[in-house]
């Protein structure tokens, strides 16, 4: 007779990562099933969330919020050949197309929304939850033989070495319950931290004085209508986060945007309900990111990089260099900028450029890299556009991340409309889309984050190089470019702009507040105007991303006992500096302990993996139809998969 035996997992986080690994267990267990006789798998999935969209994906929020993506771009299911064959589903273009088709499961809103949501259109944060519970509910009915999942809508607080199993954890829960389990899986997704000594004062101003203080919190999470109607309100931060706090303070508020109609007046017109508070934005360039150019891919097909590829990648590990952001990364990531700009320019407004095909052959000489040469390459090719281009038409890449820098306003009307002209012609290149030179010098920035997720993942680059190039600089500079909204977000806040019910506080802003007046204010040096006051403060943000101020129950367990530790990293300086995430080791990713040893049977998965891996809030990306694959668009579901196959090899 067959003695059983239990291989019993805890997933912590039902979120898309946790139930990547869930997936990737029942996919990799199906072929096993049959083998392994009287063997068993036990999965407890928890989340106080439902599984599938977890925290940030419910299909039940406002519809006002939109991925950072088209829809053409996420999956939730793997697509390489040599990884376990799903047992269903497919990426959500391929959902969006099934459903718009049949509307099986769907309510109205998400059928209204599906029928004319098309392939490179961005869907909101609610239909892509409403994917990801559906694809998980598709693999759950296909569930293999000897498995058996549950799902524990509860918290969990710790997890321990059992107590007399070696080997073993004890995962106590919320609920009183603990779970006795073979391997861990934190898949913790975005979590709560600390306030810093700036916002914990303004927070107990505002307990104090009678203010409005909305610390940084998904936006989801935020109950909008406490929010005053036609107050004064501070926001500050115009990253991703700033247009959901935007589009709840007015289109959620009952305002509607139309189609302006009139020569020189924007792309639409803002008409009021009469609710919306007055929204005064503040960020350190005081203007938001700028918006992604209309593509039909997630990369432009016109951009072939020519310099930062993986073959050159490649060169550094056969020739056993550890590069350098600064001094090898990101010079031949510049070359690439710098040719699609002025390859662009050269085919769209040939008349900026005198003799533009000398220019571009003198260009494609002049950016061939030389390895470990001194030679002022930059020079070079400042002298060949000094030569050949129209002065208003040269690239200045660090002057597109800061638009406004160097500029001194009269006034915050002045800076206003300053704002509103920026507004409205990013949005016109955004339409141009790969006509656009500037689109495409930012469109091959992107792309090479695909290279650079690769290269510097696991220390591939110096500490040094991390710490001060790719996150010290590189990092805030090219989320500005590239990490914006749809274009329809620049053109709404043009038009709340021009109706008055957004105004701008100018870069470099300070904020305080005043106890004894009772506001909270905000100025800019490069403004000269009375400060902006209000009685309310939204930070437009998400919490920090960082182990070390985080205030999750189940981390901080985890740290205090030393079973996990935060990475740490030697500036240029010598000095050791704590990083935003885990130290662990590769491949599958485990904790490294306190002490130094690996955490054998507990795995980490996402953000959480910040310290490794550079770009850890990006989704996975679906294999596109056309245009190079990268090998990071994928990767999260990679590593989904190396700790399946790692836990049940064990």
């Amino acid at each position: 007779m067959a003695i059983s035996e239990t291989n019993r997992v805890a997933l912590i986080g039902a979120g898309p990562r946790g139930t990547s690994v869930l997936e990737r267990l029942l996919a990799n267990w199906a072929p096993m099933g049959r083998s392994v006789g009287a063997r068993r798998l036990q999965i407890d999935v928890v989340d106080p969330y439902q599984a599938g969209p977890g925290h940030v994906w419910q299909p039940e929020q406002s519809r006002l919020y939109l991925m950072n993506t088209q829809a053409f771009y996420p999956t939730l299911i793997p697509e390489d050949a040599e990884l376990a064959p799903p047992l269903a589903g497919g990426s959500f273009d391929q959902w969006r197309e099934l459903r718009r088709r049949d509307g099986i499961g769907l309510n109205d809103a998400e059928k209204a929304e599906l029928a004319t949501l098309e392939s490179h259109d961005f869907p909101s944060r609610a239909l892509y939850g409403r994917y990801l519970r559906q694809t998980l509910e598709s693999v759950l009915e296909r569930l293999p033989d000897g498995v058996a999942v549950t799902f524990r809508e509860t918290t969990a607080l710790a997890v321990r070495p059992a107590g007399r199993r070696d080997g073993m954890f004890d995962v106590e829960l919320a609920d009183g319950a603990t779970l006795t389990v073979d391997s861990v899986v934190l898949a913790l997704g975005h979590i709560e931290s600390r306030l810093n000594p700036e916002q914990r004062s303004f927070q107990g101003a505002a307990e104090e004085r009678g203010l409005r203080y909305f610390p940084p919190a998904a936006p989801a999470d935020v109950d909008w209508q406490a929010v005053p109607d036609n107050e004064p309100v501070l926001v500050r931060g115009m990253g991703l986060n700033f247009f959901d706090v935007m589009g709840q303070l007015t289109e959620g508020r009952g305002g509607k945007f139309v189609d302006a109609g009139l020569p020189g007046a924007g792309v639409l017109e803002y008409r009021a309900s009469g609710r919306e508070p007055k929204i005064i934005a503040a960020s350190r360039r005081g203007t938001p990111y700028r918006a992604k150019a209309g593509l039909a891919g997630y990369y432009p097909r016109s951009i072939t990089m020519r310099y930062l590829t993986e073959d050159a990648v490649d060169r550094f590990r056969a020739a056993g260099i550890q590069p350098g952001f600064d001094h090898d990364l990101w010079p031949l990531l510049h070359r690439d900028a710098l040719w699609a700009y002025y390859s662009t320019l050269a085919a769209s407004q040939p008349a900026a450029i005198r003799d533009a095909a000398q220019f571009l052959a003198d260009l494609a000489d002049a950016l061939q890299p030389h390895a470990h040469t001194t030679a002022n390459w930059e020079h070079d090719v400042g002298d060949l556009v000094e030569k050949h281009v129209l002065a208003c038409r040269r690239l200045n890449l660090r002057a597109l991340a800061a638009p406004l820098a160097g500029r001194t306003f009269g006034s915050r009307k002045e800076l206003d409309a300053a704002v509103t002209a920026y507004l409205d012609d990013d949005a016109r290149r955004s339409a141009l889309g790969e006509s656009d030179p500037i689109k495409m010098a930012i469109g091959a920035l992107h792309t090479g984050r695909a290279i650079l997720k690769s290269v510097v993942a696991d220390g591939g680059i110096t500490d040094e190089s991390w710490l001060a190039g790719l996150r010290g600089w590189f990092e805030a500079f090219v989320e500005g470019l590239a990490s914006g909204p749809p274009a329809i977000r620049s053109e709404q806040l043009a038009a709340l702009a021009r109706a008055g019910v957004v105004s701008f506080v100018g870069p470099d802003p300070k904020f305080t507040v005043d106890r004894g007046a009772r506001v909270f204010r905000a100025t800019s040096p490069w403004v000269r105007d009375s400060p902006a006051e209000a009685r309310t403060l939204i930070e437009a943000m998400s919490p920090a991303n960082r182990v070390g101020v985080n205030v999750s129950p189940l981390l901080e367990q985890l740290l205090a006992d030393g079973l996990v530790r935060p990475k740490i990293m030697m500036s240029v300086e010598g000095m050791p500096m704590q990083t935003t995430g885990l130290d662990v080791e590769p491949h599958p990713y485990r904790p490294v302990a306190a002490n130094g040893s690996v955490t054998e049977g507990l795995y980490i998965l996402g953000l959480q993996l910040s310290a490794s891996q550079w770009g850890t809030a990006i989704a996975a990306e679906a294999r596109p139809l056309a245009g190079p694959v990268y090998s990071s668009g994928q990767r999260t579901l990679r590593d989904a998969d190396e700790i399946a196959r790692g836990i049940l090899k064990g």
